[in-house]
């Protein structure tokens, strides 16, 4: 009898769908399937799914257009992986996605979220948008798929 997996496969096969779909494979920046796997058995993290009428959840009950995936360490809240599908773009889902992910996280109580990115990535106006703030550079963190060394930039919104 095979074995059960840890998580179900559904919210994984969304968040696979609209990472292969959202992020430029030229930067090697899509996890693969085991990490978001091992990411979501974690008592630590966290991870909603949004559709594309707006509506949040943790299951994936249709088409997906988005998603987070967060961890937890101690009142902190880092954001790993945060992606819209690009069909659904310039259409609020982002924000309304971000903003979700604040709020709850406040509710929490966390006292901050952190989050990295490559230097040059487009999200970084959504996210100033919402109150980040760079706090740091890491040169040369990210290698492309091409071989280029990309810097890593670390944002920060205060909640407390």
């Amino acid at each position: 009898m095979a074995a059960q997996p840890l998580w179900p496969d559904e919210p994984v096969d969304a968040i696979m769908r609209v990472m292969e779909r959202a992020f430029d494979p030229r930067y090697g920046e899509a996890w693969s399937r085991r990490q978001v796997s091992d990411a979501l058995v974690l008592g630590t993290s966290r991870h909603a799914l949004i559709a594309p009428d707006g509506t949040i959840r943790e299951d994936s009950l249709g088409e997906t257009a988005g998603f987070f995936l967060s961890r937890q360490t101690l009142d902190e809240e880092e954001l790993l992986l945060f992606a819209i599908d690009p069909a659904w773009r310039q259409r609020g889902l982002g924000a309304t996605l971000l903003e979700y992910f604040c709020t709850s996280a406040a509710a929490r109580g966390m006292a901050g979220i952190f989050l990295e990115m490559r230097d040059g990535n487009p999200a970084a106006r959504l996210y100033e948008g919402h109150g980040f703030k760079q706090v740091g550079k890491r040169p040369a963190y990210y290698r492309g798929t091409d071989g280029a060394r990309l810097d890593a930039l670390t944002y920060q919104r205060i909640l407390a």
